[in-house]
């Protein structure tokens, strides 16, 4: 006699695999939101800087005076005392700068950048100084009244 329904030998065993296929998919989703929202948290912050006047800087009588000049369209001028210099490039700026600070290591290095030009431009040549051997360097401002 039969019975209806399964017999005991053709019921199936449980399943005793984990389905993670509804992890995958939430996994995806929240992947999907991290990648759009990501870009929006690495933006800047707007920030309104103060005006201040600064006191001049008293310059040493035996060093003399390195100043590197960044024009608005981006070009590199180094002068030395009152020699002023040619455009040149951001490698031979390195080299002539790095030349000058292994004769007189107590020279100054000051960095006179336009007001117009790209803030990562002043932070390149910034690097640049230092690693031909400038530790310290100063900005040349001028006075907002002026």
């Amino acid at each position: 006699m039969r019975t209806s329904g399964f017999s005991n030998r053709e019921r199936k065993k449980p399943m005793s695999e984990m389905n993670v296929v509804p992890y995958i998919d939430v996994m995806l989703v929240l992947l999907i939101i991290f990648m759009v929202t990501a870009p929006m948290l690495t933006q800047g912050v707007r920030v309104d800087l103060p005006q201040t006047t600064a006191d001049t800087i008293q310059a040493d009588k035996e060093a003399q005076s390195i100043i590197v000049s960044v024009d608005a369209n981006g070009a590199y001028f180094l002068e030395v005392g009152d020699r002023g210099g040619d455009p040149m490039g951001l490698r031979e700026l390195g080299e002539q700068v790095g030349k000058l600070l292994a004769e007189r290591p107590q020279n100054e290095v000051l960095v006179r950048g336009d007001r117009n030009v790209d803030y990562g431009t002043v932070v390149t040549l910034m690097a640049v100084l230092q690693s031909s051997g400038a530790t310290s360097i100063g900005l040349i401002t001028e006075d907002p009244g002026t």
